[in-house]
């Protein structure tokens, strides 16, 4: 039995205090509080460095930022109510589905399972320290509550099948291309998450506005419409039901998310016109090419033969057709004169009004119920 000598016992170190200006730390929302400070004048706000107070959310600047949040919060969903019984069934029968589908499934959830965490990561952890508009930041909690729910429709997904959680949530460490897409992207995240990178210098905010583009035009906007394209021919074709629904509900969500990095770069952009350079937009395009072809690769790898109607001709059509409509959303030039949409029906899917239609049963529900009297 062990005994302990009281006397000869170190006291433990006392903690370390960083004591950090409270000018480096404006903005972020954490600053000390100045007792009878003047009110928050709505010209004030802006979306990087910001000197008005963040933790105010009103007055609106960006009315846009706030019915994003509010559209989010209208579409919620959780993965559980959608039923898998189809996809199991399926799934086990030998002869439900050929070996070429089956490798497009699971590299698809490799995929997507650490992708969205890369994105939330990226949330969380860079860009939301350093967007000093609060309804902006609004938007970003929801977005980051949002990935956590994709992240978790895929694990439902890989539960539900049975299938080895190992190997699918550790494939981006194990398959080439998708290793290739995901370290691509952490180069944005590790960036800023240095604790000495600060915006407020043209240098420093076009790296930031670098980051954003990295993730909302690239990461969102391009890297996850080979999978979206795959999971949803499987529902065309009535099979894997379950998991294609799942997949219908991301793709809704991601183009919110799309069209809220597009206008918030588009404002950061509006804001900060000298940092939009010859030479940054040929970095874009450059990063915007890089991606196109990483996604190609993954096509290719996902796909090595045609199945489902689909082939990879048609994905390097359709990635050109994509990078295209990204490039002229934040006022680049098209990169891939003629290029043409050989999925027509991906961009009835979305189309958030038309989406509308194939979720308003379970909008009304949400918006009833949250609506609810208890007189």
């Amino acid at each position: 039995m062990l005994s302990f000598d009281e006397t000869k016992m170190t006291p433990p170190a006392q903690p370390v205090l960083s004591v950090v200006p409270d000018d480096a730390l404006t903005g972020t929302g954490v600053e000390t509080i100045d007792f009878n400070a003047a009110r928050v004048k709505v010209d004030e706000k802006r979306i990087l460095n910001c000197r008005a107070d963040v933790n105010q959310l009103v007055p609106f600047k960006y009315e846009w930022a706030w019915q994003k949040y509010l559209d989010a919060c209208a579409n919620h969903w959780m993965p559980q109510e959608i039923s898998m019984s189809r996809d199991i069934a399926l799934w086990k029968d030998p002869k439900g589905l050929t070996e070429d589908e089956r490798q497009i499934i699971k590299r698809n959830l490799g995929f997507f399972t650490t992708a969205d965490s890369l994105v939330a990561n990226n949330l969380v952890l860079a860009i939301y320290r350093h967007i000093t508009n609060p309804e902006c930041r609004q938007y970003l909690l929801r977005q980051s509550f949002e990935e956590a729910v994709h992240t978790h429709a895929y694990q439902y997904v890989v539960e539900s099948l049975a299938l080895d959680e190992g190997e699918i949530f550790n494939m981006y460490r194990e398959v080439p291309c998708i290793h290739a897409k995901d370290a691509f992207e952490l180069q944005f995240t590790q960036e800023l998450c240095d604790p000495n990178f600060h915006t407020g210098t043209p240098e420093t905010d076009s790296r930031f506005l670098r980051n954003l583009i990295g993730y909302y035009v690239i990461m969102e906007g391009l890297f996850f419409y080979v999978g979206f394209v795959q999971m949803l021919s499987f529902g065309r074709q009535n099979k894997m039901t379950g998991a294609s629904e799942q997949f219908q509900y991301i793709l809704r969500d991601e183009s919110m998310h799309l069209n809220f990095g597009i206008d918030l770069i588009n404002q950061i952009k509006l804001e900060n016109p000298h940092i939009w350079t010859p030479e940054f937009q040929q970095e874009i395009i450059d990063l915007i090419k890089q991606g196109v072809e990483l996604e190609y690769q993954y096509a290719v790898d996902t796909m090595p033969r045609g199945v489902l109607g689909l082939n990879v001709q048609m994905f390097s059509d359709y990635l050109k057709f994509v990078a295209n409509r990204r490039c002229k959303q934040i006022g680049l030039p098209e990169q891939f004169p003629g290029a043409q949409n050989p999925f027509p029906w991906m961009s009835e899917m979305i189309d958030l009004k038309k989406e509308k239609n194939f979720f308003e049963t379970r909008v009304i529900d949400y918006q009833v119920g949250g609506a609810l009297s208890w007189d």
